[in-house]
């Protein structure tokens, strides 16, 4: 099924240069979408420093969480196991193919968003659907991959909120310890 799935979502790609590039902008540069889109709801006036937090836990988890996975889940990319339409930029052939990174920061930061503006989230949730459908097309991923990463950013996203008053006291205080600590916070004395 998965194999039958991704087979049918990749055999497009390379028909059509305005679809292929459209499917590589998707995979490699939404991520400033999702940037701009955070800096502008973490600037509005009831956007503060402790969802900056939230959502710098996140994406921060998430990435980790990733890359702790493909370390210890490896799975062969598609182009390494079949004769697949690959569109650049390729990947590592020794990077496992579980999870898609991309995949999984998007749908993070999809939905810390969707907590806090509804309307954004659903929007960003939509466009990392199409992320993840790009990196199938691309050759890179199968489609249990996206969906596994989906997962995983999705539950990221949440657990950090629901867990927040366990871990943002520790956090501050080693953030306030920090920058007390820092050279640039010390007076210089002549």
């Amino acid at each position: 099924m998965n194999d039958r799935i991704f087979k049918s979502i990749n055999r497009w790609s390379g028909y059509s240069r305005l679809v292929d590039f459209i499917m590589v902008t998707l995979s490699t540069r939404t991520r400033y979408v999702y940037l701009y889109v955070l800096i502008l709801l973490l600037f509005q006036a009831k956007f503060n420093k402790r969802k900056t937090l939230i959502a710098g836990v996140t994406i921060s988890v998430t990435y980790l969480l990733s890359m702790l996975m493909k370390r210890f889940f490896y799975r062969p990319r598609p182009f390494l196991k079949q004769a697949v339409h690959l569109l650049p930029p390729v990947p590592s052939g020794k990077d496992s193919s579980f999870p898609s990174k991309h995949t999984a920061l998007a749908f993070a930061v999809s939905a810390f968003v969707f907590v806090y503006h509804r309307t954004w989230g659903l929007v960003l949730w939509l466009l990392s659907l199409l992320v993840g459908i790009s990196r199938i097309w691309m050759g890179q991923h199968y489609p249990s991959d996206i969906v596994g990463s989906a997962i995983l950013g999705n539950l990221t996203a949440f657990v950090v909120k629901i867990t927040e008053k366990y871990w943002r006291p520790f956090l501050e205080r080693t953030l306030r310890s920090y920058t007390h600590f820092s050279p640039s916070s010390r007076q210089i004395k002549d």
